[in-house]
């Protein structure tokens, strides 16, 4: 099923419920949405002699137009390559050429820097807002191109924190699997509800876009375009039913944000995309209330791996709230998991090994990377890199990615459970903890901190807290911790400067 059907129905279904707003402003009614939908997609058939499945590049920070956009392309049974508006030109330009987009729809934010490295494979380029953008609706009776279940609806370009992103192959019923999984299992939607797109459209808070359309829900763009908590209360207040998707660190954002939250709250907070430490969760319950949701995905099974409800995250009575709140919830229930060893076979209860998964949500492959594809879904399981832990009630905790694991004298040390110790102090905003290579030992501990909190504070926390072979050696202060675009800490970057530590 072509994923733009949704739309198609929810015009005909919900023709007046707003479907696209800009801050408390409706852009769009579901009617209109699905006209301009169809329209966009006769013209780029139209003007640019595309065929169903062609690349259709987005560049652009979030806007009202990204939904139209999206669906256009699927609508015309295109398939769209969404990009992250923080990357480099260099890098848009990589995703491009390797998508081999031949048309990309940008924000004029981005159109100068697409011009400086536009590769040759891109016929054209068309910036929202203009006419030549405009001139593309030039009819509206287009009907929904037929699709079957193995065409690419988008491809989805990894973070690329340790590399050249690679694009993963989702189509039509990975997606339509994953909006079926949001209804039944992470945050039920009506069409009197609404989602703020406060993280990047070109990723997870745009693929929680499909379960809205879906259900006549509206799709609010802040008036910033990006993400300012204050902002986000203001429009809470104005849009009842509100959700939205954001990563920890937005979260943390939003707790220490001096504005008033939300009157009445927020429906639905979900959170994904890194680890959410237990502080950081328990003061976010605190101010929100009961509304958080966390799911754990990636962009090859995307959001869609484990989900905590908000019940659970809220049931502080619990004699195991505390671990909880530090796990990632149990299995989807559209998914299967299994923590296994490096042979694939399944561990047991409290055993530590790679994160597996297989089901209807996880990608096809990586594009035109055969190789990749090879070791990522051998032996029918999607090898995620993630390491972790699946306790006897089937709560899942990350301790890390496979590359991030020290071995120190012999012994796995997971990075997660060190920095979760470090952050019980107060004085400690951020840590992230990496191996040094060392003659002895192999490896020893190393934490990059952002804080004043007193070293000989912080290793009478360890001592108390954890095993002493886990606890760091050397402590170094920093103002920031490197992330990538997404707000992920960059271990690969850590590494360099601790490189640089060890030849001073």
């Amino acid at each position: 099923m072509n994923l733009a059907t949704a739309l198609k129905n929810a015009g005909q279904a919900f023709p007046k419920n707003p479907a696209v707003a800009l801050g408390a402003a409706t852009v769009q009614s579901y009617e209109e949405l699905s006209r301009r939908a169809g329209g966009l997609a006769k013209g780029l058939k139209t003007y640019f002699g595309l065929a169903p499945r062609d690349r259709v590049a987005i560049a652009s920070k979030n806007r009202p137009e990204y939904v139209e956009a999206m669906y256009g392309i699927w609508w015309g049974g295109l398939t769209a390559v969404p990009a992250n508006a923080k990357l480099h030109g260099a890098e848009l330009s990589y995703i491009l050429e390797d998508a081999e987009a031949r048309v990309c729809l940008a924000g004029p934010e981005l159109a100068e820097a697409i011009v400086k490295h536009r590769p040759d494979s891109l016929e054209h380029l068309i910036v929202f807002g203009t006419p030549e953008y405009e001139e593309l609706f030039v009819d509206h009776t287009s009907d929904v191109t037929e699709t079957v279940a193995g065409d690419l609806a988008w491809l989805f370009y990894t973070s690329g924190t340790t590399g050249r992103p690679k694009g993963a192959m989702l189509t039509h019923a990975n997606m339509d699997a994953m909006a079926k999984a949001y209804q039944l299992h992470i945050d039920p939607t009506g069409p009197t509800d609404a989602i703020i797109h406060a993280a990047p459209m070109s990723h997870g808070s745009g693929i929680y876009m499909i379960p809205h359309v879906n259900r006549g829900a509206c799709n609010v763009v802040p008036e910033s375009a990006g993400f300012d908590p204050a902002e986000i209360f203001e429009l809470a207040d104005v849009w009842p039913g509100t959700s939205l998707f954001a990563a920890p660190t937005m979260i943390k954002r939003m707790t220490e944000c001096a504005a008033d939250p939300p009157i009445e709250g927020f429906r639905t907070i979900t959170y994904g995309g890194g680890p959410m430490y237990v502080e950081d969760a328990r003061a976010a319950l605190e101010r929100f209330g009961p509304c958080l949701t966390q799911i754990y995905g990636q962009g090859e099974s995307p959001m869609t791996i484990t989900v905590c409800a908000r019940d659970i995250l809220a049931d502080k009575d619990h004699p195991g709230w505390r671990e909880r709140l530090a796990s990632v919830g149990v299995t989807n229930p559209a998914v299967e998991i299994r923590v296994a060893d490096a042979n694939d076979e399944m561990l047991g209860i409290g055993e530590t090994g790679e994160i597996l998964v297989r089901g209807d949500t996880v990608m096809k492959g990586y594009w035109q990377n055969a190789q990749a594809t090879q070791e990522a879904l051998r032996n029918g399981w999607l090898h995620t890199g993630d390491m972790g832990v699946m306790d006897e009630d089937g709560f899942l905790t990350l301790v890390g990615r496979a590359k991030d694991v020290i071995i120190s004298g012999g012994s796995n040390i997971y990075p997660r459970e060190v920095e979760e110790v470090l952050l019980l102090h107060s004085g400690v905003q951020e840590v992230s903890v990496i191996g040094r290579a060392e003659p002895e030992w192999g490896e020893i501990i190393v934490a990059y901190v952002v804080g004043d909190a007193p070293e000989a504070e912080l290793d009478a926390l360890c001592l108390n807290s954890i095993a002493r072979f886990k606890r760091p050696k050397i402590y170094h202060r920093l103002h920031a911790l490197p992330k990538n675009n997404y707000g992920k800490v960059l271990k690969t970057t850590l590494r360099e400067i601790d490189a640089k530590f060890c030849l001073k």
